[in-house]
C-alpha cells in the first residue's frame, strides 16, 4: 500500500496525541466508536450534498473533515491500546467491525447522493468489503495478518480526503462524474485487483510447506 510509507511519519504525531488522549481518560473503545460517529455523519453529508447542488461543495468539504477525523482516531486507538497496554483480540474484533461499517457509510453516502452511478458504487462496496475480508482471513488461516496491496484502507481515506478537496473548489462533472465520482470508480477498480493480489497471495501461502509458511508469516 502507498499509505505505508507514510506511516512512521504519521505515528510522530500520532503517539502524542494518543498518549494525551488515554491519560485524559479516553478508552481506546470509545475512540473507536467516537470514529464511527465521525464516519456515519460524513455519509449523510455526501449524500445530502448530492441533493443541494448550492451548499453541495460545502458539504462535501465538511464530509471529507469527518473522513479525516475518522481516519485519525482509527489510527489512534490501536496506538492508545499500546500505550495503556490494554491491546486485546476483543478490542481488535470491534476496530475491524466498526472499520467495516465506517467504510460503508463513506462510500455509500457518496453513490448514494448521487456522485456515481449506484451500480459502480455498488461494484466498489463489494470490492472494499472482499478485500478487507481476506486482510484478516489470511490471519484465520495462522498465516498472518496480510494488508498487502495496490490499494489498502488508509489508500481509500486519503483519495476520498482529496476528492473532496477538488470537489469543493471544481464540482463540475468530468465526462459525466464528478470527482468523487470518479474516486469511487478508481477504489472500486483498485479494491478488486487488490482482492485478487491477497487471493493469490494467501493461495501460495497455504501451497508452501508448513516450515516456509511460518518463515514468511
Amino acid at each position: 500500500m502507498t499509505s505505508n510509507a507514510l506511516r512512521p511519519l504519521a505515528l510522530k504525531y500520532l503517539e502524542p496525541m494518543a498518549r494525551a488522549a488515554a491519560d485524559a481518560g479516553l478508552s481506546p473503545n470509545s475512540v473507536s466508536i467516537l470514529s464511527l460517529l465521525f464516519a456515519a455523519i460524513s455519509g449523510l453529508l455526501f449524500y445530502y450534498s448530492g441533493r443541494d447542488p448550492e451548499s453541495g461543495p460545502l458539504l462535501v468539504l465538511a464530509a471529507g473533515t469527518l473522513v479525516a477525523l475518522n481516519s485519525l482516531l482509527d489510527a489512534m486507538d490501536g496506538v492508545m491500546a499500546r500505550y495503556m497496554g490494554v491491546s486485546s483480540p476483543k478490542g481488535d474484533f470491534l476496530d475491524h467491525v466498526i472499520d467495516r461499517y465506517a467504510d460503508s457509510f463513506i462510500i455509500c453516502g457518496i453513490f448514494f447522493g448521487g456522485h456515481v452511478q449506484w451500480q459502480i458504487g455498488v461494484i466498489t462496496i463489494v470490492g472494499v468489503l472482499i478485500t478487507s475480508y481476506l486482510g484478516t482471513q489470511a490471519q484465520a488461516l495462522n498465516l498472518g495478518r496480510y494488508y498487502g496491496g495496490i490499494i489498502g484502507r488508509a489508500d481509500r481515506l486519503i483519495l476520498i480526503m482529496l476528492a473532496t478537496l477538488v470537489y469543493a473548489l471544481y464540482p463540475a462533472p468530468v465526462h459525466g462524474l464528478s470527482i468523487l465520482g470518479w474516486i469511487i470508480l478508481v477504489i472500486g477498480v483498485g479494491s478488486h485487483i487488490t482482492a485478487f493480489q491477497r487471493i493469490f497471495y494467501i493461495w501460495k501461502q497455504l501451497n508452501a510447506p508448513v516450515s516456509d509458511a511460518g518463515q514468511k508469516d
